[in-house]
């Protein structure tokens, strides 16, 4: 057994991160995510964050990737070698798999040593399929469970694969680390970080900036140029059960990229939400929260203005299905692929606008702490070119 761990070095960890940190990463991805790397995936970077205006989203990431870190380090006997290459969310849907493989096995892919995969939902509860196989060496297949971490060798000595995905959506946050100081991911993420923010630390929300719609369009078929497929930020909202009002014409297909940019409303069977988000992201973010939150804002939820929730007309009802038709045209395929398999704990309750109002304004003070947070450890960061911890006392 010694003998097939050294031929096969890899390590499994039980509940190495907390319910608590699954679902704070899963409302990330699923509030953020573009059109991932391989057919039926969805990603979530920490470069994208950046880049869309949600740097304090970050912070969540920092204690579990120094974590990691440190727990690889010791396992493989390389303490302070190591630089983290890659951190993302990673989320695969139906019909998503991988052949066996290396992590290493693209010229552009040497730099990487080894690799932790952390479990952020449950084979069999949240997603059918998926089950990671390893082609030699014990544990030979792992069945993801929230929590759970495998790390293993980045080479030839640890060839897996990942069965299809046949139902849910099978959820990670994936790093890799490499000794190459060149491919540390750190000093590029605070040198965007000082390119992009610096001007902007202004206390308060921070109010997300779409990237290219090109990035938020699914499609089976990357060449029909939007003729099918969904846009994966209306697709969320859609499978939460709401519908995006605008103001703007929604007749020509051709303003989609700038539509979805501008401030819209959200809407729930005949009622409309008279509260307005900066554009369909801001509402994305907001309505994932309420979902990861329900339980709580539904005990702590706040009297509304009954002004805040109104009947939509029959005009406002057809502006609607004018743009269902531009954000999807496959509603069938978008909730395939982003339906829950089982309603879980949050959704139990009955939906209410007042638990909505109420998340409304608890999303705004999480991100206003977590951007206090953010800007507190971004000068401590820059000094040392890395991206750690920062004590509330500021002492490092």
């Amino acid at each position: 057994m010694a003998e097939a761990k050294q031929k096969h070095p890899r390590l499994i960890l039980r509940n190495f991160l907390t319910l608590f940190q699954c679902e704070e990463l899963e409302f990330i991805h699923k509030s953020n995510s573009t059109v991932g790397y391989r057919p039926n995936v969805f990603s979530t970077t920490l470069s994208h964050l950046i880049a869309t205006n949600s740097p304090h989203l970050l912070m969540p990431f920092v204690p579990i990737r120094e974590s990691l870190k440190e727990k690889v380090e010791e396992f493989f006997g390389c303490e302070y070698e190591l630089f983290v290459e890659f951190t993302g969310l990673i989320s695969w849907c139906r019909g998503a798999s991988i052949g066996w493989h290396s992590d290493d096995n693209r010229p552009y892919l040497k730099q990487r040593a080894f690799a932790a995969v952390c479990y952020l939902n449950s084979f069999g509860k949240d997603f059918k399929g998926g089950l990671f196989h390893f082609q030699d060496g014990e544990p030979r297949t792992i069945e993801p469970l929230a929590g759970d971490v495998v790390m293993y060798t980045a080479d030839g000595h640890n060839i897996h694969s990942v069965d299809e995905i046949t139902g849910g959506e099978r959820l990670t946050l994936t790093l890799w680390f490499s000794r190459d100081a060149s491919h540390d991911e750190d000093a590029k993420l605070v040198s965007l970080l000082s390119q992009r923010l610096l001007h902007n630390n202004v206390p308060g929300p921070c109010l997300p900036l779409l990237a290219s719609s090109n990035m938020y369009w699914f499609s089976l078929d990357q060449s029909s140029h939007r003729q099918l497929g969904f846009d994966i930020c209306w697709a969320r909202l859609h499978v939460l059960g709401f519908d995006v009002y605008s103001y703007q014409d929604t007749s020509c297909d051709s303003d989609l990229s700038e539509l979805l940019t501008m401030p819209l409303q959200l809407a729930r069977g005949v009622e409309l939400f008279n509260v307005e988000f900066v554009n369909i992201l801001h509402a994305l973010q907001v309505a994932q929260f309420y979902s990861w939150k329900a339980s709580a804002v539904h005990t702590s939820k706040v009297q509304i203005d009954h002004g805040k929730v109104g009947v939509l007309s029959q005009s406002q009802m057809e502006k609607i299905n004018r743009l269902n038709s531009v954000l999807s045209k496959d509603h069938q395929q978008a909730e395939m692929f982003f339906s829950c398999m089982f309603s879980n704990e949050s959704r139990q309750y009955m939906f209410d606008w007042a638990d909505f109002a109420s998340a409304v304004a608890a999303w705004e003070d999480y991100s206003s702490k977590l951007r206090e947070e953010f800007l507190r450890s971004l000068p401590y960061w820059r000094t040392h070119q890395s991206i750690f911890e920062v004590p509330s006392n500021g002492s490092c």
